[in-house]
Order: structure tokens, then sequence, then C-alpha cells
């Protein structure tokens, strides 16, 4: 039975909002304390309502805890979040219950090393972005997998995600979309000015390292998932890899991601026939 939820919505949006009230007061009725930051003890699970923005702020303040997400979609694609806005109850029922599977989710891992030798580090579910620090001016980087030189090309930034972040930024850069129970690491050049600069992907235990060079009319900056910066000088290298802490999602359904990729990018699949019908024919 579920203690304490942590409830985390979109601030924004009012639908949200009223959707996270409604839940909490379920919640109560049924004894389960509900809190709005998990400073105060430890949490059981974490009830999320928004879209993938808010599920990447959550994860980042369960960060720590090891308590599943349970996210229902009240943005647009939502690709994070297991439920839709009509499933609110439903939402409550599960997690008041605890009648849900967990998915783990391989996060990257972030040092960045400053030309003067500061190191920072952080990290992401989704991405790091290594982004311009000015927007009329390009970036110059050099690519290493590996210990070893790869590329050098100007660009406009470059993605680097998990399984997980291949369907938001990296995918808008025209990365591959990677099934979250691969082990991959994905780095997806954007707009490069290069004859080689195609989208990467290379297995777990591999490093990427991206180093902004001497020559580069802009200095970078790494986005990660949208809600930390760090600024990259030039000279400044970036070293990317899978970490070893994991956010648990949780999950509902057993369908699998392909059926979750078509309903939410609204895929055509008129004219399948299927391998039992066509057997029957």
């Amino acid at each position: 039975m579920t203690r304490r939820i942590l409830i985390v919505a979109n601030p924004h949006r009012p639908e949200t909002l009223e959707a996270a009230v409604l839940a909490r007061a379920e919640l109560e009725q049924r004894g389960i304390e509900v809190c709005s930051d998990n400073r105060d003890g430890p949490i059981d699970a974490v009830m999320v309502f928004g879209g993938d923005g808010t599920m990447l702020r959550a994860a980042r303040e369960a960060h720590g805890t090891g308590a599943p997400l349970l996210g229902v979609n009240m943005g647009h694609v939502g690709f994070l979040a297991e439920l839709e806005r009509g499933d609110v109850a439903h939402a409550v029922n599960c997690i008041a219950r605890g009648e849900f599977e967990v998915e783990d989710r391989r996060t990257l891992e972030v040092v960045v090393r400053q030309p003067d030798g500061t190191v920072q580090s952080g990290w992401a579910l989704n991405e790091a972005a290594i982004e311009r620090s000015e927007l009329l001016r390009t970036l110059d980087v050099a690519v290493e997998v590996d210990g070893h030189p790869l590329s050098s090309f100007g660009c406009d930034g470059v993605v680097i995600s998990t399984a997980t972040g291949s369907t938001a930024h990296a995918f808008s850069g025209g990365g591959p979309v990677v099934w979250p129970d691969v082990e991959a690491l994905l780095l997806v050049p954007l707009a490069a000015h290069a004859l080689f600069a195609r989208p990467l992907v290379v297995g777990p235990r591999s490093l990427f390292a991206v180093e902004v060079l001497e020559r580069s009319p802009a200095e970078g900056l790494v986005v990660l998932d949208g809600a930390e910066t760090i600024a990259v000088a030039r000279g400044g290298r970036i070293e990317v890899r899978l970490g070893t802490e994991r956010v648990r999602l949780a999950r509902t359904s057993d369908a699998p991601f392909t059926e979750r990729l078509v309903r939410k990018f609204g895929l055509d699949t008129k004219g399948w026939r299927g391998a039992n019908r066509a057997r029957k024919e």
C-alpha cells in the first residue's frame, strides 16, 4: 500500500492544477499523505500532471528517492506519461493500490571540463544539448568516441541523448527512434556544416566527448533536459556517458512501445494485415 505521494503539476496550465487538486483530495480520502516536495521525508511514488517537460521536472524533484513516476499527459505528445487527461481517476486507483509495473530508464552522466581546469557535472534523463551561446554565430566542435577523434565541424549544436530522449530533441534533429529497452547512447548534430555529420548510436559502455574548438565563433552552453545549463568556454570539453542512476517510470499497461509510438505521433497504419491474418488467407 502506498503511504506518501508527491504530486507535481504544470503550474502554468489551469487544467493540470485542477487535476492535481482532484487527485490530492481522492488520495487523502483514502488516508494517503500527499506532498508538493520531497524535503519532509521519503516518498513512495510521484504523480505528474502535465507534458514531458513536467515529467522531466518531476524526475529531478524525485532524484535519489527511487520513487516511480506515474504521468498523466495534459500536454501534446507526452511520451513519458503513461496515461491521458481522462484517466485521472484510474491513475489515483493505480497509484493508491500500487497496481503498476516499473520501467527503469537509463540516464546521462555529464562532465564539463573547462580550459582553466574547472570541472562541473550534471545528469539528464532525455538529453544533454550542446548549444551555441550566441544565436547569430556557429559553434565549432570536435567529436570524440571512446577516446578517438571522429570529426570536427561547425554547427548549431549537438544533442546527446538516451534511448528515452530519442523521441525528444534528438528526434527533431533527425535522429532515430530507439526503443526504450535498448541501452544506447545517441549523438545527433544540428545543422552541421560537414559531409560526415550523421547521427551516431553507440553501446552502453561508450563515451562521447565534444570539444568546443578554440576557433569557434561562439562559446558553448550545455542544457540538461531543458532545466539546467552549464556554460562551456572555447577549449572546453563535454564528456557524456550512460549513468549508473536510473529513473523509474510507472506503467499501468503492458502495451508495447510500438503502440505508444503510433498513438502519440498519430501514425497511419491503414492497410496493415498482420502475420496471423496473412497466414489464414
